[in-house]
């Protein structure tokens, strides 16, 4: 079961260090996970074992976010797992391309 997240919602991980913090986000119900284990709003209480299939890790500053852009994130605290949404994994924001001065 998912959340409704709000722009400015603190997530964090429950299996490592990553934080991040929603810029953008659907109104739909999202599960958002991290390292394999679902991310919770504040602080964690404890930390867990990080699944080793989504240990890609996470990069402070860098911007999340899914192919459509529906969906934003920023890293506040960078870590050992890799972020997804509903089972897909998000990556870093490509930046756009300026357009060429001739």
């Amino acid at each position: 079961m998912g959340q409704i997240f709000k722009p400015g919602t603190k997530l964090s991980s429950t299996v490592c260090k990553t934080q991040i913090m929603v810029l953008r986000a659907p109104a739909t119900e999202l599960k958002v996970t991290c390292g394999g284990a679902p991310m919770q709003i504040g602080d964690p209480d404890t930390l867990g074992e990080i699944d080793s299939a989504a240990a890609g890790g996470t990069f402070v500053g860098k911007r999340y976010t899914d192919q459509d852009e529906s969906m934003e994130f920023l890293c506040t605290r960078g870590g050992d797992g890799t972020i997804a949404v509903d089972g897909y994994t998000i990556d870093v924001k490509a930046a756009k391309k300026l357009p060429s001065s001739d």
